[in-house]
Formats: C-alpha cells, structure tokens, sequence
C-alpha cells in the first residue's frame, strides 16, 4: 500500500512539473513572439517583428517633434520632403538611441519610409544582440 502511494505521489509530481514547464514555454514563446494584431496594418515594425512597445511607455522626443505633423500618414504616401525629414533625423541619431526612437515614433503614429525600415531594424536587431557601433 506504500508503495502504491509512493507511486501515486510520484506520478502526481511529474503531473505538476510539466504542466509548470508547458505553461513556462508558453510564456517565453509569448515574449519573444512577434505581436499578431488583427487591427495592424503590417507596415508597421511592430507588427513585422518583436516588439519595441512596452505598455506604459510614453513617447520620447530626440528633437524631432516636428515628425508628429506626419503621423497617421502611411509609409507608402509620404511625400519626399517627408520621407527625407525623418531620414534627416534617423541619420543624426547614434545607434543606441534608434531603438527607442523607433518605439517613440511607433507610439506617435509615424510611419518609418520603407527605405529606412530594414535599416532600422537591422540596427535595432544588432542592438538588442550586443553589437555597437555606428
């Protein structure tokens, strides 16, 4: 009858254990998931990969409050002169500071033109894998 219960108890235990695990994975996988939201338009890094927004974040401005007469503009009708300011103050940035002035724009609506998107992404996938420089 001991060891019976043994058994039990044992088994019980592995029960528990890997639920713990599963219900940990999930929530890893969670994390490091890209954001699935169906109101995302898919032009936004955001929504492309993992993201930069936390959900108490407030925007910072990096001198460039002049950005916010953009937003709600989508990337594909930027005019020039628009997609060239944006440009101007992405390229004046240091690399430490890309992340969270894409997080910033993102949080103000502004879309990235497409021409900087892969840049900024590519820079902000060096940064969060260790990589500094610029």
């Amino acid at each position: 009858m001991a060891a019976l219960l043994a058994f039990l108890s044992l088994g019980l235990l592995i029960l528990i254990l890997t639920e713990w695990r599963e219900r940990h994975r999930k929530s890893d996988r969670q994390v490091s998931e890209p954001v699935s939201d169906p109101d995302c338009c898919g032009q936004h890094l955001v929504c492309e990969r993992d993201s930069l927004l936390q959900p108490l974040d407030k925007p910072v401005y990096y001198d460039d409050e002049e950005l916010d007469a953009y937003a709600g503009i989508a990337a594909e009708n930027l005019t020039e002169s628009q997609a060239a300011a944006i440009g101007e103050v992405f390229h004046s940035l240091r690399e430490s500071d890309v992340p969270g002035w894409v997080r910033s724009i993102q949080m103000r609506r502004i879309a990235l033109p497409p021409e900087l998107r892969e840049e900024a992404l590519l820079i902000v996938r060096e940064q969060r894998s260790g990589s500094v420089g610029r």
